[in-house]
């Protein structure tokens, strides 16, 4: 009975971390992988990393970067499972696991960042500039302010990532409404509710559903089920904020902004990059990777396109009389500039992420999680559980966990948790990178508890937005 009973703590234990499996549960050669969910091993496993990810949700009060208490807890979690499995003289289980676990990263973590560095050629030619200019010198009110924001950062989500569009849209929100707190903790809310939601019915809006689709549960089309629950899931918290919004006018700004040379073409050029990818991967059976590198390479023939036309159109003032300063500095557009200001923070937290949950999975994990959450609960019950979940723990880690069990599901089922997963962060400011990033950009006017308040109002979206696509979406669970 205490054996019993430990081993339902842990599980339990382990549902209250970010998902503790990322392994191969095949048998290899002779030798069958071992279970030390028992072991000493396991428990000093389990510590380090609970250890780990309380210091990356202190990040903000110990200014510690988040991906370096999960790089050495991967390495101390591989190292030890080296260990033992040398003792065992099996050390070539423990090596094909950790080597699946970086193909995965890579694979994900190339894919983010070519995405990245388009993101960031668009910022630096003033994309965002030129739209955020456009939003304030129309002279919007408060509330056509708050719902063009919140419907902007939902369309511009599927494409650039939650993080990105939630910015851009607070950096609006504070440039004509920075002295209204109202205005900005009820416009701030609505922008990461409606940038989580968007992403949610995109393969590539937020990593969750990139990590899907590349494990090929689902289809590149088949995510657009979830738009209608995705506006469901946005519009209901909106439309009751929305009374709650100051019906004022804010004071004009001046600000102007435009779009340097060759911006239009890089997002033709994005846009060209997602098609390459979605066709290698639908039509020629290969990773979406593969179209997403081939697209970096059209960005970097552009960048030499520009470097070598950049004084003729300076000479020239461009056939279209622009002014020189429209131009753009060529140099800092080189494509490796770009690539250098990518999120790598992320990047190596995402790889400490997986690393750690793929060792704490090997350890034998998986099955204990899997049997109590969609066993014992069934998958709908488990899929809104891991949506909650998710608003406490980061979603990354939550969906490798689930990807990484495989429980038999539906499509329906598959659509609820990628759907549950990205939406269920707007719970709480913490719960996505969209409401941490607010929380810092509009410093004393979006806080926690300003966001709490309207959580119940938030999780009533929630739950509409579940009840919806299990209407909607019902022939996907045949």
């Amino acid at each position: 009975m205490p054996n019993i009973l430990n081993k339902t703590w842990l599980a339990l234990a382990a549902l209250m971390l970010p998902g503790l499996a990322l392994a191969s549960t095949a048998v290899t050669g002779e030798h069958t992988r071992l279970d030390l969910t028992d072991s000493g091993i396991g428990f000093f496993a389990i510590v380090i990393f609970i250890f780990a990810y309380a210091l990356v949700i202190g990040e903000e009060f110990l200014h510690l970067r988040k991906s370096k208490p999960v790089i050495i807890a991967a390495g101390l979690i591989w190292g030890t499972i080296g260990w033992v499995y040398t003792q065992h003289g099996m050390p070539h289980m423990a090596e094909a696991a950790v080597r699946h676990n970086l193909l995965e990263y890579a694979e994900l973590m190339l894919f983010l960042l070519v995405a990245m560095t388009y993101i960031n050629a668009m910022e630096e030619r003033q994309v965002f500039d030129a739209l955020r200019s456009w939003l304030i010198s129309k002279g919007f009110g408060f509330r056509q302010l708050f719902w063009l924001t919140g419907i902007l950062a939902f369309f511009i989500s599927p494409v650039a990532d939650n993080l990105t569009t939630a910015l851009l849209m607070c950096a609006v929100v504070m440039a004509v409404g920075g002295s209204n707190t109202k205005f900005v903790t009820l416009a701030c809310i609505n922008i990461v509710v409606a940038a989580n939601a968007g992403g949610a019915f995109s393969p590539f809006g937020d990593i969750t559903t990139l990590m899907v689709w590349q494990k090929g549960v689902v289809g590149f089309g088949t995510f657009f089920a979830l738009f209608i629950p995705s506006v469901v899931n946005f519009v209901v918290p909106a439309a009751i904020m929305h009374f709650a919004v100051p019906n004022e006018q804010p004071e004009g700004n001046e600000e102007t902004a435009i779009m340097y040379r060759g911006a239009r073409r890089i997002i033709a050029l994005f846009l060209l990059t997602i098609v390459t990818a979605v066709s290698f991967h639908n039509f020629l059976g290969l990773p979406p990777v593969i179209g997403m590198l081939t697209g970096l390479g059209y960005l970097q023939f552009f960048g030499y396109f520009l470097k070598r036309t950049h004084s003729r159109c300076v000479a020239e003032r461009c056939s279209n009389k622009e002014e020189e300063g429209q131009l753009g500095d060529v140099v800092a557009f080189d494509v490796f500039n770009k690539i250098a200001r990518a999120e790598w923070d992320t990047l190596f937290f995402f790889y400490g992420v997986v690393l750690c949950v793929g060792g704490l999975g090997f350890l034998g994990y998986l099955s204990m999680v899997s049997e109590i959450m969609y066993t014992s609960w069934g998958a709908t019950n488990a899929n809104v559980a891991v949506g909650v979940l998710s608003a406490i723990v980061d979603n990354i880690p939550v969906m490798f966990a689930v990807l990484t069990m495989m429980p038999d599901m539906s499509t329906g089922q598959w659509l609820l948790v990628t759907l549950t997963a990205g939406v269920g962060g707007s719970l709480l400011s913490i719960g996505s990178a969209a409401g941490v990033a607010l929380m810092g950009q509009a410093k004393g006017k979006y806080t926690f508890f300003g966001h709490l308040k309207w959580t119940p109002v938030i999780a009533l979206g929630y739950a509409a937005s579940i009840f919806v696509h299990l209407w909607w979406n019902e022939s996907y669970f045949t």
